[in-house]
């Protein structure tokens, strides 16, 4: 048998099988009413940076969301133990080697919480804009970070995660200026591939930014909600 012929069988069994998965989760959600995120990005774009200050920000509301995470990594809790110092929920996938979550691994570490209770579930995954791309996870968006130390040419070179996002987080942009990054071919590019992409330039150091990707949080779990209330009147 010529060497590669069973690797698109396979592939495409592994994903049908995390389709199956990401469908219960999918349910699940919705069972909860509540608003799932999966934040995915290239190593060192800030995602854990940005949740932090999310974490801290939402807890110093008056009336706080209820939220909470899973964090994916390859190895090491550091950033579950970052994360953890915010009082909420938070869990580490520890995927020793993958470089994706898949639905599996959301499955097995829900499978003690009780998602009735929360607003919000952030899923962090790998730091990776390839793998994670292929793989549903229940989730309602697919969030995708590119940081201005990275290329802007970042949306063409990974199409796929960019063309499936909902919402494009610009990171770190309290340093434009001081790399040599354009912000706005790179917005221009992101909607080369999906065309109304939103955007939001952010900055967890300056906080520039963050107010609108609270806000941004906080339509879509209406939008959610509002959802589910239509389909359950429906049925």
């Amino acid at each position: 048998m010529p060497q590669g012929t069973t690797e698109i069988p396979l592939k495409q069994q592994v994903l049908h099988e995390n389709q199956r998965i990401a469908e219960r989760l999918r349910n699940r959600y919705r069972d909860a009413n509540l608003l799932c995120v999966n934040m995915i990005s290239a190593p060192g774009s800030g995602k854990t940076s940005l949740l932090e200050k999310t974490l801290e920000i939402l807890g110093d509301e008056a009336s706080p969301l209820r939220v909470a995470v899973l964090t994916g990594d390859v190895q090491t809790d550091n950033d579950a133990r970052r994360l953890a110092r915010y009082g909420y929920p938070v869990k580490q996938i520890t995927t020793g080697g993958c470089c994706h979550l898949d639905g599996s691994m959301i499955e097995r570490h829900l499978a003690d919480w009780d998602l009735s209770i929360l607003d919000i579930l952030f899923i962090e995954n790998v730091g990776n804009l390839v793998c994670p791309a292929s793989y549903d996870l229940g989730e309602h968006d697919k969030i995708v970070l590119l940081s201005v130390t990275e290329g802007e040419d970042k949306p063409l070179k990974y199409p796929s995660i960019f063309h499936k996002a909902s919402l494009f987080l610009m990171t770190k942009v309290d340093l434009l200026g001081l790399v040599p990054f354009d912000a706005l071919v790179a917005e221009q590019n992101a909607a080369r591939i999906h065309d109304g992409i939103e955007v939001i330039r952010c900055s967890a150091v300056s906080y520039h930014g963050m107010e609108d990707w609270i806000r941004w949080l906080k339509k879509r779990l209406h939008a959610v909600r509002a959802n589910n209330c239509r389909e359950t009147v429906t049925h």
